[in-house]
């Protein structure tokens, strides 16, 4: 697969605009469920790049392989946090958003742990990596050889 373009290179203004998106998330959302959130959304959105690059940064920050090896099957698996599951869980429905948005359930999950404000934060933070998502899967941005 060639890379059709470098998005950074080809609209830095744009790039620029998402980016300070992101750096937004990197200060408002806690930065182990802002990994999980991106690896999730990636994982759903089939993006090589960003799913790459946030298990390694994930790591990088401390979180675990088992953990990280859990997100592919996280509504069975037993070491996630009430939080973590109502953030993926939010994620999912916000990636795959059907003919009826987001279910009740899933929002009700959410505010049960997560305050109207920190809602706004992740649903920014969901949508910054789908934003991205798209843009690599698009663009056919390859992930570096390690």
């Amino acid at each position: 697969m060639n890379q059709r373009l470098k998005f950074a290179e080809t609209a830095p203004e744009a790039y620029a605009t998402v980016l300070g998106l992101e750096k937004y998330n990197r200060r408002s959302v806690d930065p182990i469920v802002y990994e999980l959130v991106k690896i999730r959304a990636s994982i759903l959105n089939g993006c090589s790049l960003c799913v790459d690059m946030h298990t390694h940064e994930a790591m990088e920050a401390g979180e675990t392989p088992q953990r990280l090896f859990g997100l592919g099957a996280w509504h069975d698996a037993p070491f996630y946090t009430e939080k973590e599951r109502a953030a993926l869980a939010l994620t999912e429905a916000v990636t795959k958003l059907g003919d009826h948005g987001v279910p009740d359930d899933v929002w009700d999950q959410a505010a049960a742990v997560w305050d109207e404000k920190e809602i706004a934060d992740l649903l920014t933070a969901i949508a910054t990596i789908n934003v991205w998502n798209r843009l690599m899967i698009s663009t056919q941005t390859p992930p570096p050889l390690r």
